[in-house]
């Protein structure tokens, strides 16, 4: 993604690969995450909102994590910290290996 400071629901749900119902789904299932709303009600996701996804979406599809589950890792003392940057640095070595191993 471009260095945007927000960026709309469309914008994420693409970059993570899921349905935009999905991220609305979650927002009202985890308290930790509060995207900022306009008073339209649109919603805008930071840098910071986007790495949690991500680390949400890693402990449900890649760990099997329920939402109750999910909720009780971002509880932890020091989890919603350092496993969200390692859970992204990790993401981030993933797309990086995909895209080397398209391109041989």
């Amino acid at each position: 993604m471009s260095e945007k400071v927000y960026y709309t629901i469309g914008e994420v749900a693409h970059e993570l690969g899921v349905n935009p119902s999905l991220l609305r789904f979650w927002e009202k299932e985890i308290p930790a995450l509060q995207p900022h709303k306009n008073n339209k009600g649109t919603r805008y996701y930071s840098a910071d909102d986007i790495a949690l996804l991500k680390h949400i979406y890693h402990l449900t599809r890649d760990c099997g994590y329920t939402l109750d589950g999910v909720n009780d890792q971002l509880r932890q003392k020091g989890t919603s910290d350092s496993l969200l940057q390692v859970s992204q640095t990790l993401l981030e070595a993933k797309e990086f290996l995909l895209e080397l191993k398209a391109q041989l």
